[in-house]
């Protein structure tokens, strides 16, 4: 079996494989994580109880200063959107990495 490609089939590879925009991704990542822990947060207040955010709150010993408060959700918000943002932009660059390797 040949597996060279022609010099056409190159080309048609080359334009159904997208590239993405490493600043795009980290900027939709970042806004999804950090949204997805203020909601977290957030409901975890509004429900309430004895020991509110028992495991949640767990996640101060990889954030500093974040607490399941109103201003641990606001300051989970900016921690979440730089760690997922950070993940976003990693994945897009690997990808784009990836990418240019087989063209």
């Amino acid at each position: 079996m040949n597996t060279q490609l022609a010099s056409s089939e190159r080309e048609v590879i080359a334009t159904a494989v997208a590239r993405l925009r490493a600043g795009i991704m980290a900027i939709s990542c970042g806004l999804l994580s950090g949204g997805g822990l203020l909601l977290a947060t957030v409901w975890l207040l509004l429900r309430g109880g004895p020991n509110v955010g028992q495991h949640l709150v767990l996640l101060r010993n990889y954030l500093p200063g974040y607490s399941v408060t109103w201003p641990g959700a606001f300051l989970g918000f900016f921690y979440g959107a730089l760690v997922g943002g950070s993940a976003g932009w990693l994945m897009a660059w690997i990808y784009n990495r990836i990418v240019a390797l087989r063209q």
